[in-house]
C-alpha cells in the first residue's frame, strides 16, 4: 500500500500565528502516528515562519514513523538534516521567499550542487528523494545524482484535474506523469508524489500509478481535518491509498 506522509507545516503556523504552544505540533505529531500516518514531513524555511529548526529537533526525538525532511538545501539546512538524520530527505528548489513549491529540479543543469548534496546527505545514511516536474527525461539526471527516489511535483496535476470536465478524462498532463513514473521505475529509483493531492483527485493518480510509494500531504489533509476530525481523515488518505483490484 502507498505510505500516507503527513506534512504538519500547518499546524505550526497556527501555533506561531499566536504564540505559546497551542497547538502541541509533538502532540499532533504523535496523534497522526497514532491514528495511522506511515510517517511525519516538515519543511523548515529560513524564516521559520512555520516549522522552525527547534521543532525538527524535538520531533527527531519522539516520531517513531518514517521522518521526512523537506527543503531547500541551504548550508543551514543541510546541516541540520545531518544532524538529525532523518530518514529521508527532500530536496526542493524553493528560494527562501517562496509562499510554497512551486517547481522542480531541473536535474541537468543542476547536477554538480545535487550531487554534491546528495552524496553528503548519503555519507550520514539518509535516504535522498529529489523533488522533479513531471518530465521523463529529468529522471536519469536524477539517477546520475545518487538519489534513492523522485517526488513528482503534484500541483499542476490537481489544477488540470480540477479544470476537467470529467474527473475520469485523460487528460494530456497525466500522462507525463505516468511516463514519468514509468522512467522511474525504469532506472531503480523510487517514486513519492506530493503538492495539492486531496480526497477528491489522489484516488485517480494512486489507480493510475501503482507504483508510487509514498505520498505527502499537508495543506488539504488539515483543511479536512476541521470537517471530520484528524483520525477520521488519516483514515479517508488512508483508505484511498490502499491497493485495488
Amino acid at each position: 500500500m502507498t505510505k500516507l506522509s503527513v506534512n504538519i507545516n500547518k499546524i505550526a503556523t497556527l501555533r506561531n500565528s499566536r504564540g505559546g504552544n497551542n497547538p502541541d505540533l509533538i502532540r499532533v505529531a504523535l496523534d497522526c502516528e497514532r491514528f495511522g500516518a506511515d510517517g511525519i514531513t516538515v519543511h523548515p524555511r529560513p524564516d521559520q515562519r512555520h516549522i522552525r529548526y527547534q521543532d525538527v529537533l524535538d520531533l527527531r526525538k519522539v516520531v517513531k514513523t518514517e521522518f521526512n525532511i523537506e527543503g531547500y538545501p541551504s548550508g543551514a539546512f543541510l546541516d541540520l538534516v545531518t544532524e538529525v538524520r532523518p530518514d529521508q530527505c527532500t530536496l526542493v528548489p524553493d528560494p527562501p521567499g517562496a509562499l510554497t513549491s512551486s517547481t522542480g529540479w531541473d536535474t541537468l543543469t543542476q547536477q554538480p550542487l545535487l550531487s554534491d548534496v546528495v552524496g553528503r546527505l548519503k555519507k550520514t545514511g539518509i535516504g535522498v528523494s529529489i523533488f522533479l516536474d513531471p518530465k521523463k527525461e529529468l529522471v536519469a539526471g536524477a539517477r546520475q545524482c545518487g538519489a534513492d527516489r523522485i517526488e513528482l511535483y503534484t500541483g499542476p496535476y490537481a489544477h488540470a484535474y480540477e479544470q476537467a470536465k470529467t474527473r475520469q478524462q485523460d487528460f494530456k498532463l497525466y500522462r507525463a506523469y505516468k511516463e514519468t513514473a514509468d522512467e522511474a521505475l525504469k532506472a531503480g529509483l523510487g517514486l513519492n508524489a506530493g503538492h495539492d493531492l486531496n480526497l477528491e483527485n489522489l484516488k485517480y493518480f494512486k489507480l493510475h500509478i501503482p507504483q508510487l510509494l509514498e505520498v505527502s500531504i499537508g495543506h488539504a489533509l488539515i483543511c479536512d481535518a476541521l470537517y471530520f476530525g484528524l483520525e477520521q481523515t488519516i483514515g479517508m488518505y488512508k483508505r484511498l491509498l490502499a491497493d485495488h483490484d
